[in-house]
């Protein structure tokens, strides 16, 4: 598994734009990012984790007037984002690796973390803290529980990982993070595995 979790970058570099063309517009995720958005302060600072090409969530976040940053680790999905809001501020990069210098209101990784290896998310959690300014929320999507798994991304398999959620209440907690909501499998929200936190 953990040879196919290194396929992953490759994987939505050969396929953005098809990847972004069955992206669903629809916005089942639109309750969480309305809680989401309450959260961070009026044109807050946020910083979207595996961007992609930026539909639909860092195009929602834009229309809310958020200060956006936008981080992904293709450079063809940050192409296709780039073309479509060329002011916007894209950057190539790896959450593995995250070192912006600089901290954020708001951190959302959607559809993004759960990529990571179960040992990765235990090391990239601490970085995504750091990156939070207090009072500061995060948002990921996760799974039910520890394991992993695969997904489909335009025809080619993907990992996917989780923790139990346990353990990441317990990261959280160790870096000052604390749960303010999680819904495994939510039935609203296309059966994805929400996970908040706030930075006290």
């Amino acid at each position: 598994m953990t040879a196919l979790s290194d396929k992953t970058q490759a994987v939505y570099e050969a396929n953005a734009d098809a990847y972004d063309k069955a992206r669903t517009r629809t916005l089942h995720e639109a309750r969480w990012l309305a809680r989401f958005g309450a959260a961070v302060p009026h044109k807050g600072s946020v910083l979207d984790l595996g961007c992609g090409a930026g539909e639909p969530i860092a195009s929602w976040l834009i229309a809310e007037g958020f200060d956006l940053t936008g981080v992904d680790f293709s450079d063809a999905m940050l192409d296709i984002a780039r073309a479509r809001w060329p002011d916007g501020d894209w950057r190539e990069g790896d959450m593995r690796a995250l070192d912006l210098g600089k901290r954020f209101d708001a951190i959302i990784a959607w559809n993004s973390f759960f990529h990571l290896t179960q040992d990765e998310q235990r090391a990239c959690l601490p970085r995504l803290a750091a990156h939070l300014n207090k009072g500061g929320t995060l948002m990921v999507t996760v799974g039910p529980d520890a394991g992993e798994t695969t997904g489909d991304v335009a025809g080619d398999t993907v990992y996917h990982a989780s923790l139990s959620p346990m353990e990441y209440v317990q990261i959280l907690d160790a870096n000052g993070l604390r749960l303010t909501a999680y819904i495994a499998e939510d039935p609203d929200c296309n059966r994805h595995s929400v996970l908040m936190a706030r930075k006290d």
